[in-house]
């Protein structure tokens, strides 16, 4: 963890676009709330094989129109070079310089890859064409890919990204600390000395919980899944237990050096605003 603590922390909140008018002001309304907080920056996500891609674009430039800093999610798997660049234009025109660039996941029914396999393949694109004018963000796994060949293959295909011009990544949730800082050992063993950024996801609703979890891979330990069931449908006794965990955890993160903290907000301001203001966080923008 010796490299992650010279960079300054970046703490930031992850949204996603929605589909109808009632999620639009939503949105908006949560975006008001969370913008108080004074992030380094927003993201906005970028549904599988860009199935959301003109909602991201109308969200980021709204949200950019409004004086917010953002960052799209871009993922290439299922989409060809011209529409990957016809949109990093129209980010470039519009002078949003920051970029997250994923694989993303195929959608239902859909069976080509695209002419991008890795998200390797998409930063080196970037890179190529539009040199360094874009700060590129890439996933982590601390946990590892669930379809990663093997730990070690994992760790290679960051690399590669990195090696092909990402600035720095954020992990996907987790709630074993340790596990975050194996991985940041390990990357730097490796000679990676970018900043790789926890994700935290907020614990809401156990059920949900558990449905993102079982398709991203991200664990959650026994005894938090134990004491979760044990709540059943008390939400309260849920949102409690859940902020004094990932409140702790995140604690814990910021005190052993991580670079910030990326909240997967799920576009509600309420329970990453409490874990904010129980860090006592001071971003400045």
């Amino acid at each position: 963890m010796q490299s992650q603590r010279k960079f300054k922390p970046t703490f930031s909140f992850e949204l996603f676009p929605p589909q109808s008018e009632q999620g639009i002001e939503k949105l908006r309304q949560t975006r008001r709330q969370l913008a108080q907080l004074n992030p380094k920056y927003f993201s906005v996500t970028f549904g599988a094989g860009g199935s959301t891609r003109e909602h991201t674009l109308e969200t980021v430039l709204e949200m950019q129109s409004e004086g917010y800093t953002v960052a799209p999610h871009l993922s290439c798997i299922g989409s060809t070079r011209e529409k990957i660049h016809t949109i990093l234009e129209k980010y470039h025109e519009a002078g949003i310089s920051q970029i997250v660039a994923l694989r993303g996941d195929l959608p239902s029914g859909m069976a080509q890859a695209g002419e991008f396999r890795y998200a390797s393949e998409l930063v080196a694109y970037i890179r190529e064409t539009f040199g360094q004018f874009f700060h590129i963000e890439v996933a982590a796994y601390p946990e590892y890919h669930p379809q990663a060949r093997s730990v070690q293959a994992d760790l290679e295909n960051f690399k590669r990204k990195i090696d092909a011009g990402a600035n720095s990544a954020i992990t996907q949730y987790f709630y074993n600390a340790d596990a975050y800082f194996h991985f940041v050992d390990s990357c730097e063993s490796m000679g990676l000395s970018v900043p790789i950024v926890p994700g935290i996801m907020p614990i809401n609703k156990f059920s949900q919980l558990m449905r993102f979890s079982d398709s991203c891979g991200a664990e959650i330990p026994r005894w938090i899944r134990k004491k979760l069931e044990s709540y059943g449908d008390d939400t309260a006794s849920v949102h409690a237990f859940g902020l004094d965990v990932v409140t702790g955890m995140c604690e814990r993160l910021l005190h052993q050096g991580a670079p910030g903290l990326h909240f997967y907000t799920m576009n509600s301001a309420e329970l990453t605003a409490k874990i904010w203001r129980r860090l006592n966080i001071q971003s400045e923008v």
